[in-house]
């Protein structure tokens, strides 16, 4: 196994009956390295996770953590991981510390280190007021920040985070991800999963999934430039007559609505814009402005899932 990487992913693949959910995942993930797993529900995120974690075998391929391989050998792949699961799976009658204390016995973290860890993680986690409070009292992101406390008192070389900020407060959201930025400032590789593009915007490097295939793996801002500038964003009078109108215009490869303006993606707007306008026009739509625009990370990724479609696996 290459020494620069963490995780090594083969063919990985998951049946449940005759429905695949991950489907020949390969790619690797380096030393250090904040990876997501970006896709919507039923992607095939949660199962990807679970695999890694030693916990769901797969039906077929392979991957390895630190060498350890999660077929063969899944209680090994245990030992370098800590795996948080979209559920908050910790003891609601135990107290925020007792809870800690229980995974740093569980972990076997030794006596002399469990002062110092326990004052860093309350450190960022600003959970020290706390630790007398029952777990099953916390609020959500609360319960998340105590999640991912317990996850690190062990010091993990990997971190899977599974969907770590669903159902949080924007400042719970924030706050976790602080803590997440930390242990990768520190060398822990961390591969997380999240449904959020303005998540994944944070990642070093993202794996795009739909329906269990990776349909694009790279750094995000790489992603987003394989549109260029081929989007032009459409202020109008009524944007979802002219959305209609857009979408039988066959110059148009994507029409998309954010709010009151259009998203318009082109092969070359400066040769199809005309055509469009002209529908407009036609059609006695009044046109407010026209702009070249950037693509946004939720631009390339409706992009490569409309060119990808539904695989027939």
């Amino acid at each position: 196994m290459n020494p620069s990487v963490a995780i090594e992913i083969r063919e990985l693949t998951r049946s449940f009956g005759d429905t695949v959910a991950v489907v020949a995942l390969s790619l690797d993930v380096h030393r250090g390295e904040l990876f997501g797993l970006v896709g919507p529900d039923g992607a095939g995120k949660t199962t990807t996770m679970r695999m890694l974690a030693g916990v769901l075998p797969p039906t077929s391929g392979d991957a390895w953590i630190l060498g350890a391989s999660v077929s063969t050998s899944p209680e090994r792949v245990k030992h370098h991981i800590a795996y948080m699961s979209q559920r908050f799976g910790l003891y609601t009658d135990l107290t925020v510390e007792e809870n800690i204390r229980f995974y740093a016995d569980v972990y076997r973290v030794p006596n002399r280190e469990r002062a110092s860890r326990l004052r860093r993680l309350y450190e960022f986690s600003n959970l020290a007021p706390f630790a007398g409070r029952l777990a099953g009292q916390l609020s959500g992101g609360m319960k998340q920040k105590l999640s991912l406390c317990c996850a690190l008192i062990h010091r993990p070389d990997v971190l899977l985070l599974d969907e770590p900020t669903f159902g949080v407060d924007p400042i719970s959201r924030r706050d976790l991800w602080l803590i997440i930025h930390q242990m990768v400032s520190e060398g822990v590789t961390v591969f997380v999963s999240t449904a959020y593009l303005d998540e994944a915007e944070r990642c070093d490097r993202i794996a795009m999934l739909n329906h269990g295939r990776a349909v694009a793996v790279d750094a995000p801002q790489t992603i987003q430039e394989t549109l260029g500038h081929r989007i032009l964003t459409v202020l109008t009078d009524d944007p979802r007559t002219a959305r209609n109108v857009a979408q039988a215009a066959s110059s148009v490869q994507r029409v998309s609505l954010f709010g009151a303006s259009l998203h318009l993606t082109f092969q070359d707007p400066e040769r199809d814009w005309p055509e469009v306008r002209d529908r407009f026009v036609a059609a006695g739509l009044k046109i407010h402005d026209v702009a070249t625009v950037a693509a946004s990370l939720e631009d390339a990724f409706i992009h490569v899932v409309s060119q990808t479609g539904r695989p027939d696996a």
